[in-house]
């Protein structure tokens, strides 16, 4: 008989699969991939993912939380850096430029699984919405402490920007957001 797995067995395991996933996932499309290209990039077997998760929706709705947290901390650590409120708030597209530069850089994870399953999938859609609502509300947060009101140009710029650098492979598009932020914001 096998020894049981440990829990941190278990956790490495998740991790590595999520990894593997997400990389394929956003590489090539949640559709185009098949478990058993999870299963070959994970390193795991087919009985162990379905053990962690029971369907290939359960893995894309972990592996958009979980990149959530990671990409609005990332944003949260950058913008902080600006000490003046107004900066912040164009910091915002500071970094999304970076992230537009970045090699592999397609576009929008959540959006891009909303287009292959938001009509499909209650639990990826709620998902997607629910990290659009974060950033939103991310972003209001910069822009009040800037002692502005322009919350919703700033985050459709941001969206736009974002979905535009997506499918032009430029990140051209922060930086003319960012312009007709710092234009709103009265920021030269």
């Amino acid at each position: 008989m096998p020894a049981p797995i440990t829990e941190e067995q278990t956790r490495s395991d998740r991790e590595a699969l999520l990894d593997a996933a997400e990389s394929l996932f956003y590489e090539r499309g949640i559709r185009a991939v098949g478990m058993d290209q999870v299963r070959a990039a994970s390193g795991l077997p087919l009985k162990r993912i379905y053990r962690l998760f029971a369907a290939k929706e359960d893995l894309v709705v972990a592996i958009l939380g979980r990149r959530d947290r990671r990409w609005r901390e990332s944003l949260a650590a950058h913008v902080e850096q600006a000490p003046d409120p107004r900066e912040r708030v164009l910091a915002v597209f500071d970094w999304l430029a970076e992230w537009f530069a970045e090699p592999g850089f397609r576009g929008c994870a959540w959006v891009n699984a909303h287009g292959e399953l938001g009509s499909s999938s209650d639990a990826v859609l709620a998902e997607v919405r629910s990290h659009k609502q974060a950033f939103h509300d991310q972003i209001a947060v910069w822009v009040h402490a800037a002692g502005a009101s322009a919350v919703e140009p700033v985050f459709l710029l941001a969206e736009g920007a974002i979905v535009t650098a997506g499918v032009t492979g430029d990140p051209a598009p922060a930086r003319h957001a960012r312009a007709a932020v710092a234009t709103l914001l009265g920021t030269p």
